[in-house]
Parts: structure tokens; C-alpha cells; sequence
């Protein structure tokens, strides 16, 4: 199958993929310009980004939005074609002055998920940057069009379907998981229904995520009725990711049995590996030395452990120290490759089919 491009309004990728956004400096410019370069939409994250500012642990906001400035403005001029996303978590208490902060840049796209972004739409007025919110369900998807439409008479430009198989943060209830009965093949389904339900709604581009690891896989959620398809797994173990190359090879050093289910602080569920932190905050509290103020939903005096910190640790290569978020295939990669071999390979093996 010779895959079709991605079109989101006046953005045309020529290949239907988005690089999924990876916290605390996993994709970064590099990635971004990368996946961009070859017909993708490449996608920055916010959260933390400024980790490697100087002033960062006394100025953290200050710092994350300079950084976040500087990535995109790289990107950008390392790609001055490309698609250049950003993803912005709403469960961050600086979600506003990010959300501003993408827009004064010119990114193309916001992705918006880590809760639902009900008043995104109001912080981009005026400019004709692209919205995708992230839904884990039709409800959800549901919820936001009827508030867009009622307050700000606006559809979303694409929605992101994220399933239960992605990595980090995942948008259902530790039963739900634990139970086995969310698939992302109905999800995607109940959500094109959903938006369909909708004036105009059925033309709003659906990309499926959370899981996809082949061009089968790509092939199989176009077949669905998706328009696209987010990956971020595969992209960590590329050479353009900015993560150092020891939180790389701990994706290909990992087992299937290694990947499990966690609590995070912020209450949510998350995927990652059961390493030697995971171990050990599961026995003790970590108590955190500084907090960082960054998400809405955590209280210092009772997490677990500053996720933070302990994210910051593993990007940057004290992994033992640190949490590693990986998708359900992650156990599946055994080598590092440039972002240009791994979409020619997904493009391969969508077209042999």
C-alpha cells in the first residue's frame, strides 16, 4: 500500500507519520528536524525542557520557555520546510505560557493531551497554528468538539487516538489496564464515529497512537479509518534523538518483562522499565530535595518521588537513578539507526503489502 500524505489543513506531511512528543529533552530539536526532513511531523516537547539551562533549578519556567524557544527556532532553521509540532501536557502549570510561547515561534502544530485541553483554542487567538488534542476515548474526543464549538466555534484540526500500549503517561484508569479490554483498533473507531457525529466533523484528520511499531501496523490503522499514525518509541533509538546513548541502548537492553505498568506521582498510570529506581521507590519513598513546581496535580510532601528529577536523571544517563518511559514494544528494537533508515523501513513495509 503506498502510503498517503497527512493533511492537516494547510500542513501536507507526505508521509503519514508523527514523532510523537518525549519529555524532559528526549525529542528535541534534533529528532524534530530529522523526522521533519523526511516528510514527517516532528514533534518537540515541552515538559522540562530547559533541564540543561544553568539557571534551570532556580528558574525553572524562565528557563523552559528560553529553551523551548531556542529548540524550535533550531529546528526550524534546520528544517525551514518541514512540519514542526510541539506537544504541550496540559497537566503542567506552565501549559498557558507554553502554549503562548509555541505560537510567538511559529511552531506549526500544538499536540495536547495529559488531560483536556478545553481552552486551548482561546490562548492561539488570532494565529493559524494547528490544534490536536490527545483523546484515550470517544467520550473524551466528544467532550472537547461540543465545548470548541460552543465557545470558540472551532473544530480541532486532527485528534490524536492514544491507546493503551504507548509509553509514559496513559489516559485510563490503572483497572482498565490491568483488566486488558481497551484496544486501540475500537478506540479509533469510536472516535471517527464520534467526530463524524459532528457537522464537518467527519473531515477532521484521526491519527492513531500508542503501540505501532511496523509499516503493517500503519497500514493496518489506515485500513481502520485513521489518517495517520503518532510513534515515539521507535524514534528514541535513532541517532537524532536527543537523549544520551545510554537511555538508548536501556530500550534495547530491555526485555518484554522488564516493561511493566507504574504508578506515577501525579496518580496517573504509566508504562516504563522496572529498573533499579522503580525498584527501590517501590519499597521506600524518594523524598525529593526540590520541587519544581511543574505539574498541577502533584504535592511534594506526599510523591513518592520528584518525577522530575528522576526523569531528568535517565535522559541524561543516570538511568539506575532515573525513569524510563518506553512504549509496550520497546523490547522489540535492537539497534540505533538514523531517522531517514527507519521511515524508508516503515514506507517498505507498508508498500509491500
Amino acid at each position: 500500500m503506498k502510503l498517503p500524505p497527512l493533511i492537516i489543513g494547510n500542513l501536507k506531511a507526505t508521509i503519514p507519520i508523527i514523532q510523537g512528543g518525549m519529555g524532559v529533552g528526549i525529542s528535541g530539536h534534533r529528532l524534530t528536524q530529522a523526522v521533519a526532513n523526511e516528510g514527517g511531523i516532528g514533534v518537540i516537547s515541552t515538559v522540562q525542557i530547559g533541564y540543561r539551562e544553568p539557571d534551570f533549578k532556580i528558574n525553572t519556567k524562565e528557563a523552559n520557555i528560553r529553551a523551548l524557544r531556542r529548540e524550535i527556532r533550531k529546528a526550524r532553521k534546520l528544517s525551514p520546510k518541514g512540519i514542526i509540532g510541539v506537544n504541550i501536557m496540559v497537566a503542567i502549570n506552565d501549559y498557558d505560557d507554553m502554549v503562548k510561547t509555541s505560537v510567538e515561534e511559529k511552531a506549526d502544530i500544538i499536540i495536547s493531551g495529559a488531560g483536556l485541553p478545553l481552552n486551548l483554542p482561546k490562548l492561539v487567538s488570532g494565529s493559524d497554528i494547528k490544534l490536536a488534542p490527545i483523546v484515550s476515548s470517544g467520550k473524551a474526543a466528544s467532550i472537547i468538539i461540543r465545548n470548541w464549538i460552543k465557545k470558540y466555534a472551532k473544530m480541532p484540526d486532527a485528534i490524536v487516538v492514544e491507546g493503551p500500549e504507548a509509553g509514559g503517561h496513559l489516559g485510563f484508569h490503572l483497572e482498565q489496564l490491568q483488566e486488558g479490554k481497551e484496544c486501540l483498533d475500537n478506540i479509533v473507531r469510536d472516535v471517527i464515529k464520534v467526530a463524524s457525529s459532528f457537522e464537518g466533523g467527519a473531515n477532521i484528520p484521526i491519527i492513531a497512537a500508542g503501540g505501532i511499531y511496523t509499516g503493517q501496523d500503519i497500514v493496518k490503522f489506515l485500513k481502520l479509518g485513521a489518517d495517520g499514525v503518532q510513534m515515539g518509541t521507535r524514534f528514541v533509538a535513532t541517532e537524532e534523538c536527543d537523549a544520551q546513548m545510554s537511555f538508548k541502548r536501556a530500550y534495547i537492553n530491555s526485555k518484554k518483562e522488564d516493561i511493566k505498568i507504574i504508578k506515577s506521582p501525579v496518580g496517573l498510570p504509566g508504562r516504563a522499565i522496572r529498573n533499579e529506581f522503580i525498584k527501590k521507590a517501590e519499597k521506600n519513598r524518594i523524598i525529593p530535595y526540590k520541587c519544581y513546581n511543574c505539574l498541577k496535580k502533584c504535592d511534594p510532601s506526599k510523591t513518592p518521588y520528584c518525577i522530575s528529577e528522576a526523569l531528568i536523571n535517565s535522559v541524561s544517563g543516570n538511568i539506575d537513578e532515573g525513569l524510563i518511559f518506553v512504549g509496550s514494544n520497546a523490547y522489540r528494537i535492537d539497534k540505533i539507526v538514523k531517522v531517514k533508515e527507519l521511515i524508508k523501513e516503515l514506507v517498505m513495509e507498508a508498500e509491500n503489502l
